[in-house]
């Protein structure tokens, strides 16, 4: 387990709801994840299935778990509960840093919907770690999801992860069903290893321009909110932060799966000294 006392931030490539019932590569990475990482005191989730039309935050003591999906999944993914308190006191603060950009209080509208909980029901089983959503304000440009990220780094340093949670490649209309570790279409590939290598050489600006990709960037976000949560992750990078790929390929042809571990390394080390 990490040492540091730096939260790491983390971007899980999320998939199917179903994997919050099996397990396999993907779970078994999450719970990695999960164990490898300092106790959070809470944590701040990202996910690209809350959207809104403003800055928002969950702002309840008792979320509810939200049941996001079509009726064809079966009934024990309804009845999966994550009931993981709330913390109304980070959503205070999360709009004390993010001030003066307006930052709504919801009081119960929303909860943890799939995006986060059927990650956190791997990577945290318990479901004793305060949690946070963060909306996706759909006015934003990626700069400014990149800048919330920037000013939200502090939390980092207070006990909190920041995660996203989506794809870098989502394009459910392709994806070739009947081959889950098929190739990957060409287009899904090169965006996929264009962003994965701007991450690894720490030059978000080729993420948040990644509509530079043309019809690359077309296909693979063809709706971009699956890749805005990693936007955010991003910001909220720091200088002495190494990075780490887990679960890193394409599936179903269209489908990226690739997670994002990004740990100040130097903070490791000083702690140890």
């Amino acid at each position: 387990m990490t040492t540091s006392s730096r939260m790491p931030v983390v971007f899980f490539g999320h998939g199917s709801p179903m994997v919050a019932l099996e397990t396999n590569q993907t779970s078994r990475a999450w719970g990695e994840i999960g164990a490898g990482v300092p106790a959070p005191k809470a944590i701040l989730a990202v996910s690209a299935h809350w959207e809104t039309r403003a800055t928002a935050v969950t702002a309840m003591a008792r979320p509810k778990t939200i049941h996001d999906f079509g009726a064809s999944f079966p009934k024990a993914l309804f009845d999966m509960q994550y009931p993981a308190p709330g913390d109304p006191a980070l959503a205070q603060r999360v709009a004390d840093l993010l001030a003066p950009r307006p930052v709504a209080m919801d009081q119960g509208e929303w909860g943890l919907d799939h995006g986060t909980w059927s990650v956190l029901v791997k990577a945290f089983p318990k479901a004793d770690i305060p949690v946070v959503q963060l909306g996706l304000d759909v006015t934003l440009s990626p700069a400014e999801r990149f800048d919330i990220g920037r000013r939200l780094a502090p939390l980092r340093d207070e006990g909190v992860l920041i995660m996203g949670t989506g794809n870098i490649v989502h394009n459910l209309r392709t994806m070739t069903w009947n081959a889950q570790m098929g190739p990957a279409f060409d287009w899904a590939a090169r965006f996929n290893d264009e962003i994965r290598d701007a991450i690894a050489k720490d030059e978000p600006q080729r993420v948040i321009d990644f509509a530079r990709l043309g019809r690359d960037a077309e296909l693979s976000a063809p709706t971009p909110e699956h890749l805005w949560p990693l936007l955010y992750i991003l910001g909220a990078r720091g200088p002495g932060d190494a990075v780490r790929f887990v679960n890193d390929r394409i599936e179903y042809g269209s489908l990226g799966m690739t997670s994002v571990v990004l740990e100040d390394v130097g903070a490791a080390a000083r702690d140890a000294a």
